[in-house]
């Protein structure tokens, strides 16, 4: 995985190339020699990871190779530089002293480093002769009988499921009913319906339920199911349709089949279906181009015919088809039915057929570890089944990750899992494997996990795109593919990593040297892993030694009881890009750490951290700096020094209340700045950060009534502002911002925190908002009809933001999915018109005690999938409850919400 960096690095050659350093004898000519060959170490990298290709072990050691060696250049390009910063830092006269004293010193370092690289191009040297002296072969030539072999395995298993029993399937009928009636409703018009998990979730399954009943068999004339896979040649997809349709009527295919043309295949497909109502199963889709290859074989002559896909890319599923289509999103089986599931093979062989006591506890959270996967679940009971003892369980247990690699029972779990790896794109594969540096079950915010990969240089640069929105369309594609699954950290977009794939995502970056992950307790030693998570729940770090390569150091540890950055950090980490203590009980950050020229991220978010040192202007690689929920009250003036940063976020939490950082005024003069969230008001800042036009993300607390015209104003230069925080200094201030003429035009979020005399005029306006959060804004006017016309608002969270005795959402709001209300002391009735919140999912009422109904209209929100009523009266919950007068309608959102969850 190292050679998708090659790009990022060899960027760094041009620049040495163009030092005065490299100038010394020697140095140049093997800088340009490395840099050419690093450009077919890449190239070579890239296809020897591409597709499910297997290696022999020659092939292994020769591919490993190349990839440490990749890793060695980047590490003497990253020391060099290194060295060379340290030769500029300080004034005209330090530097007179460092020529005048200390030349000797430099000569004998530039001659070092020469060394070094000529070391490397012996080494690049002997690669291929050594592999050809052992019998190596082209390592990424074809694909080996065993990646064949799996691959058949993995379409058989597919096709299997058409003969699947009854009594093996569990947690479907409610989805078979769904699909069943998207398959037999009344439209003559071709549909097309596809079903979208992760691998191994069940799709195929569920889909060879339906292709299998008799109800649909008799509704459709003829029907066909055919695996498409990863690679597929259409005109092979025809032949096998044309022998599917004619088997299952009893009809003869013709001979030459195999002989004809596209046209040819074209053409008999569809005169055999123009005239007949038919069904087509297609399983197993990776290329959203399969439909317009394929579409013209199934013409469309309003006799109710459907097409049935199944894939794992959300993006295929959700593709427009151009008829109308449906989408099924698979669900994780429950926990009920997943046990059930398990039991019946794992414990086939126990007294009763049940699990022992002992046993137990063990044995649900392997269950859990699966999180509702039927082929791990399937996979896991058939290799426990042999277990007996409670001894044999933990063995299993603690050692997860070993089995999936070594464990011939799981191989073909492993193997389904790892497609969509192997099929992703190769710039996302590093991305991904660094998501396995996260603890088991951590929610990831999107926004943190994008600033990583900048930092880390996994992000492409693309011309008039920002790397932070490149960064955001991985994570998206990563979510699309359900490589990831979304999540929602309160309003955040954030995303989480199944078990089961973080487990082998481990044992990929352990193998690639990618990253490595340790239990805070042990020592840690050199691994030449580049990334290392430290993940602790209670107790001390151990200490870290050898560990001079490392690019990245985390640390996952809310129970840590003691960290001393001296004693647990190696002193030579020069090259050290990404520092992430986050909750760490770090209490001070020391004059060292500002000597880690290459360091690109530093997240001290909630640490009892209380100041940071004048001299942390002395990272001027700085990108991102977290120092959000400490006890920091100021930044230094040295903090306007940081030349690269591009996200500063502080602020902390008092007694409920939002308090920001007092920053110095310098602080306007950083022109790559695009996040700044969460300051204090104070003085001319205000005024002084309307030159900050780059700024997407601004926060600012204290805001006060006089402040009006200077934020106004500043608020209106920044052109590409997306988010904006406002908070008020107290409950008593007006929070007034209606002298902005006319809001930035790509505001996305707006969160307003204090009272409004009335609805700023320029809400209307927002035509990109996604998300509004208003907090105490107490209105008596009516808000609803401000911003209901808005196209893009899909959250909408109002939090004591009315006091009005009614809400009423008469129209418009098409594209919200989330609606909160929370703390509404006054309000008694809500209305709910037919045709407004068309696409509402969740429905989120909090706090509101004066409403006694439920809202009147619910029963219009067709597309409601969750709801929430907490702290409301008495008797709104004895209007819900049987015999009361809400209790029908309240069965009917029910009912319609555990639609969606089966």
């Amino acid at each position: 995985m190292a050679s998708a960096a090659t790009d990022l690095f060899i960027g760094k050659f041009v620049a040495i190339l163009e030092s005065e350093a490299a100038s010394i004898a020697g140095v140049r000519d093997q800088v340009y020699e490395i840099k050419q060959e690093l450009l077919f170490m890449k190239a070579f990298l890239a296809d020897a990871d591409g597709g499910n290709k297997a290696h022999t072990q020659v092939e292994e050691v020769w591919i490993t190779s190349v990839r440490d060696l990749a890793n060695d250049v980047e590490n003497i390009i990253d020391e060099f530089m290194y060295h060379v910063y340290e030769q500029q830092i300080g004034g005209r006269f330090a530097r007179w002293i460092h020529k005048t004293i200390q030349f000797p010193k430099h000569l004998w370092y530039k001659r070092k480093i020469a060394n070094k690289l000529q070391n490397i191009v012996i080494a690049i040297r002997a690669i291929p002769e050594r592999n050809q002296r052992y019998g190596g072969g082209a390592a990424v030539e074809g694909k080996s009988t065993s990646s064949e072999d799996i691959l058949r395995w993995v379409q058989n298993q597919a096709e299997s499921s058409l003969y699947q029993r009854e009594d093996e399937l569990f947690g479907i009928e409610g989805n078979k009913n769904m699909l069943l009636g998207w398959l037999r409703d009344e439209a003559k018009h071709q549909t097309v319906v596809s079903v979208v998990g992760m691998g191994g979730s069940g799709k195929t399954t569920l889909v060879a339920r339906i292709f299998t009943d008799d109800v649909v068999k008799s509704h459709f004339e003829c029907y066909a199911w055919i695996t498409v896979s990863q690679s597929y040649v259409i005109e092979d997809l025809f032949r096998r349709l044309i022998k599917e349709f004619h088997q299952a009527r009893k009809e003869e295919v013709t001979a030459d089949l195999n002989s004809m043309s596209y046209r040819e295949l074209l053409d008999i497909l569809v005169k055999y279906l123009e005239a007949k109502r038919y069904l087509v199963v297609l399983d197993d889709v990776w290329d959203i181009k399969l439909w317009e290859e394929i579409r013209f074989a199934f013409p469309d002559k309003q006799l109710g015919s459907r097409v049935m896909l199944t894939t794992r890319r959300e993006d295929i599923a959700s593709s427009s088809f151009g008829v109308e289509s449906h989408v099924h999103k698979i669900q994780p089986l429950d926990r009920g039915d997943a046990w059930e599931l398990f039991s019946m093979k794992a414990f086939s062989s126990y007294p009763n057929k049940s699990c022992s006591t002992e046993i137990l506890p063990l044995a649900q959270e392997l269950v859990e570890k699966c999180e509702g996967l039927p082929l791990a679940i399937v996979a896991l009971s058939g290799l426990m089944s042999s277990k007996k003892s409670l001894t044999e369980w933990s063995t299993v247990y603690n050692s997860l990750n070993w089995h999936l690699t070594n464990n011939p029972l799981l191989e073909p779990m492993k193997s389904i899992l790892l497609f969509s790896f192997n099929d992703l794109p190769y710039r996302l594969k590093q991305c991904f494997l660094y998501c396995s540096l996260f603890p088991e079950d951590t929610v990831i915010l999107n926004i943190r996990l994008t600033r990583l990969w900048i930092a880390e240089g996994f992000v492409e640069r693309v011309k008039g795109v920002t790397p932070e929105e490149v960064a955001n369309s991985y994570v998206m594609e990563l979510i699309f593919r359900n490589m990831l699954q979304e999540i929602f950290l309160g309003s955040l977009p954030a995303c989480k990593m199944h078990d089961l794939l973080r487990e082998i995502a481990l044992s990929i970056a352990k193998k690639e040297k990618l990253c490595a992950v340790h239990d805070g307790s042990e020592t840690v030693e050199e691994t030449g892993a580049l990334r290392l998570s430290i993940q602790i729940t209670n107790g001390e770090i151990g200490s870290c030694t050898g560990t001079s390569r490392l690019r990245t150091f985390l640390v996952f540890g809310s129970g840590v009881s003691s960290f001393s950055f001296p004693n647990k950090l190696p002193f030579g980490l020069k090259l050290l890009k990404v520092l992430d203590l986050e909750d760490a009980p770090l209490d001070y950050l020391p004059d060292k750490l500002t000597s880690f020229f290459n360091l690109k991220y530093l997240n001290l978010s909630g640490t009892p951290i209380t100041e940071l040192p004048e001299s942390i202007g002395k990272l001027r690689n700085l990108q991102t700096l977290n120092i959000m929920l400490t006890t920091i009250v100021a930044l230094p003036r040295g903090i306007s020094k940081l030349i690269n940063l591009r996200h500063l976020l502080v602020g902390r939490f008092i007694s409920g209340n939002f308090i920001g950082v007092r920053i110095p005024l310098s602080i306007s003069k950083m022109k790559k700045l695009q996040t700044l969230a969460y300051i204090e008001s104070e003085g001319n800042i205000i005024r002084l950060i309307g030159s900050m036009t780059q700024l997407t993300f601004l926060g600012i607390t204290n805001v006060k009534e006089r402040d009006e015209e200077d934020l106004c104003a500043s608020i209106q230069e920044m052109k590409v502002l997306s988010r904006l925080f406002l908070f008020v200094a107290d409950g008593e201030e007006f929070l007034r911002v209606d002298a902005l003429s006319s809001p930035p035009p790509y505001l996305e979020r707006l969160d307003l925190s204090g009272k409004l005399e009335k609805v700023p005029h320029w809400f209307c306006s927002l035509h990109s908002l996604t998300y509004m959060n208003l907090q105490e804004s107490r209105l008596e006017e009516d808000l609803l009809r401000h911003i209901e016309a808005l196209p893009s608002l899909h959250v909408l969270s109002l939090d004591d933001a009315s006091v009005r005795k009614e809400l009423c959402f008469s129209r418009g709001f098409v594209k919200l999915w989330y609606l909160r209300l929370r703390n509404l002391a006054l309000l008694n009735k809500i209305t709910i018109e037919k045709g407004a919140m068309p696409n509402l999912e969740v429905l989120d009422i909090h706090s509101c005690m004066t409403l006694e109904t439920l809202p009147q209209g619910v029963e219009h929100l067709t597309k409601l999938k969750r709801y929430r009523f907490d702290d409301v009266s008495e008797k709104f919950r004895e209007s819900i409850e049987e015999g009361g007068v809400d209790h029908a309608r309240m069965l009917l959102v029910d009912e319609r919400c555990k639609k969606y969850t089966n």
